[in-house]
C-alpha cells in the first residue's frame, strides 16, 4: 500500500530559532506567529516550551537557554537514523544464528 506524503510543513532547526527569537523580541502570541509565520498556535507553544517568555527552564544541570535542545534532538534523529539499520540487521543475524543453533 502507497503512503500519503504527509502535508506538514517541516521546519529546520534554523527556522524554528529564527520564528521564536522574533516571536519573543515582538511579543507575539500563537495567532500572531499564525498570521505572521503560518506556524500553528499549538506547535508555536511547544516549540516555546511549558514556560513564559523570558524565564530559562532547569533541565537537568544546563539551562536550556544555554543548548539549543531542538538542534541536539535533529542531531541525535539523524544519528540514529544512520545507526538503527545496522543495528537491526546484526540482532536478525544474532537471533536467526541462534534459531539455527537449536533446530
Amino acid at each position: 500500500m502507497a503512503r500519503k506524503a504527509s502535508s506538514r510543513k517541516r521546519y529546520t532547526a534554523a527556522e524554528r530559532a529564527r520564528i521564536l527569537a522574533a516571536a519573543q523580541k515582538q511579543g507575539l502570541t500563537g495567532a500572531q506567529v499564525k498570521a505572521r509565520f503560518g506556524v500553528s498556535p499549538l506547535t508555536f507553544y511547544r516549540w516555546r516550551g511549558p514556560v513564559g517568555r523570558g524565564r530559562k527552564r532547569r533541565h537537568g544541570l544546563v539551562e536550556t537557554a544555554e543548548i539549543d535542545i531542538i538542534a541536539l534532538r535533529e542531531e541525535v534523529r539523524r544519528a540514529l537514523h544512520r545507526v538503527l539499520p545496522q543495528v537491526v540487521q546484526e540482532e536478525i543475524e544474532a537471533y536467526l544464528a541462534a534459531l539455527l543453533r537449536s533446530a
